[in-house]
C-alpha cells in the first residue's frame, strides 16, 4: 500500500514537474514568436537597389510614440504607353512588411510599380529595420505604427491612402481598418474638452486594401513551421504564453476575427495556389468571410508571398487596375487622365466581386 502510495506521488510529482517544464518551453517559444527578426540575412545587398529608387529617408512617430524609419518614393508618371494615367497627389499607398526583416525587400520588389499609381511610404514596423526596438505582435501594436504613418501623410496634404501589405502586412492593414476605422467619418476622433490648439490635419481616408498570403487564423502561419502531429495545439499555447507577456491576445484581431469590418472598403486578396506557410484552403476560407467590397485572385504554383515573382506582369495589372478605380472612386471622379476622354470600362474589375 505504501509503495503504491509513493508510486502515485512520485507520478504526480512528475506531473507537476512536465507541466512546468512544458509552461517554461512555451514561455519561451512565445518570447521568440514577439521578436521578429529586425533584418534578414540577404539585405545588405540590396542597399544599391534601394538606393536606386531614390526618394526620401523619413524618421517619423507611431500614435503610442515609438520612433519610427520609413522610406517615401515621390510618384513617377507611368511609361509612355500608359498615356491615360497620371498619379494623383492627393493619393498614397502605404507599404507593410511581412513578420521577418525590414521594408527593404518590399521596396525593390513592389515600389518601382505602385510608385506610378501614386506616391509610396514603405515602412519599417517596430522592432524591424530600423524603426525603435518593440515586439512583433501581429496587429496589436503594429496598427499604432499605421495610425502615425497616416498622421504623417496627412500633414503632407494626402487625403486618400491604400494599404498593401504581404503577410504580416496584410494581416496589419486588415485590422488597421478594422481598429482605426477607415476615416470617412469626419471628426471621430475629436475629444470635445481637448484644449483649442489648432487642429491636426484631417487624417487621409483609407481607401481600398491589398492583402497578399493572408491567413484567417494566426495559429495557421505559425503552425506551419512547428513540426510535428500537434502543430496547431503548439502554435496556439505559443500564442498563449504571447498573451501572458504583452496584456494582450494578437489573436483578437486576426483577420478571420475582424474582416466584417473592412466592408465596404475594396478589398483584394491575393493568394499562391502553392503556398505552404498558409495553404490555400485557409485563403478561399478567409476570403468566404469578407464582405461583398472583396475581390480574390489566386495564383497557380505561386509560393507564400510570392505571386508577384510568380506572374509579375498580371500581378501588376490587377494591382493597379484595383488601386487606380479605388482612388478614383474615392474621390468622386474618373482616373485622372493625362488624355482626352474616359478609359474603357474593364470588365474584369467590374464583374464578379468574389473570384477565385
Amino acid at each position: 500500500m505504501i509503495g503504491r502510495l509513493a508510486a502515485a506521488g512520485a507520478a504526480a510529482i512528475a506531473a507537476v514537474a512536465s507541466v512546468r517544464a512544458l509552461r517554461r518551453v512555451a514561455e519561451r517559444g512565445g518570447d521568440r514568436l514577439l521578436a521578429g527578426p529586425r533584418t534578414l540575412p540577404d539585405e545588405a545587398a540590396l542597399a544599391p537597389a534601394v538606393d536606386a529608387l531614390g526618394g526620401e529617408v523619413v524618421r517619423l512617430r507611431a500614435r503610442d510614440g515609438v520612433r519610427l524609419a520609413g522610406r517615401w518614393l515621390p510618384a513617377e508618371h507611368p511609361p509612355s504607353d500608359d498615356a491615360t494615367w497620371r498619379p494623383d497627389p492627393h493619393h498614397a499607398i502605404l507599404l507593410l512588411h511581412g513578420y521577418s526583416g525590414s521594408i527593404a525587400p518590399d521596396l525593390v520588389e513592389y515600389g518601382p510599380f505602385l510608385r506610378r499609381i501614386a506616391g509610396v511610404l514603405g515602412l519599417d514596423f517596430r522592432g524591424h529595420g530600423e524603426s525603435e526596438d518593440g515586439p512583433t505582435t501581429f496587429g496589436v501594436l503594429e496598427i499604432e505604427d499605421v495610425a502615425g504613418a497616416l498622421a504623417w501623410l496627412g500633414e503632407r496634404g494626402i487625403s486618400r491612402v491604400s494599404l498593401v501589405g504581404t503577410s504580416m502586412g496584410g494581416i496589419v492593414a486588415i485590422a488597421s481598418v478594422a481598429v482605426l476605422g477607415d476615416g470617412s467619418l469626419a471628426a471621430a476622433d475629436l475629444e470635445p474638452d481637448a484644449p483649442r490648439d489648432p487642429p491636426p490635419p484631417p487624417r487621409p481616408r483609407i481607401v481600398a486594401i491589398v492583402a497578399d498570403s493572408v491567413a484567417p487564423d494566426l495559429v495557421v502561419p505559425i503552425a506551419s513551421r512547428v513540426r510535428g502531429p500537434a502543430s496547431s495545439f503548439v502554435a496556439a499555447r505559443l500564442f498563449d504564453a504571447a498573451t501572458r507577456r504583452l496584456g494582450a491576445d494578437p489573436r483578437d484581431t486576426e483577420p478571420g476575427r475582424v474582416i466584417g469590418l473592412v466592408e465596404p472598403v475594396p478589398l483584394l486578396l491575393i493568394h499562391g495556389e502553392a503556398d505552404e506557410v498558409v495553404p490555400i484552403a485557409d485563403g478561399r476560407r478567409l476570403a468566404a468571410m469578407a464582405g461583398p467590397s472583396a475581390k480574390h485572385w489566386t495564383v497557380p504554383g505561386a509560393p507564400h508571398s510570392g505571386s508577384h515573382g510568380t506572374d509579375p506582369e498580371a500581378y501588376e495589372r490587377r494591382v493597379t487596375e484595383f488601386l487606380r478605380h479605388a482612388s478614383a472612386d474615392a474621390a468622386g471622379a474618373q482616373p485622372i487622365l493625362a488624355a482626352s476622354g474616359p478609359p474603357a470600362p474593364d470588365p474584369e474589375i467590374e464583374s464578379t466581386l468574389v473570384e477565385d
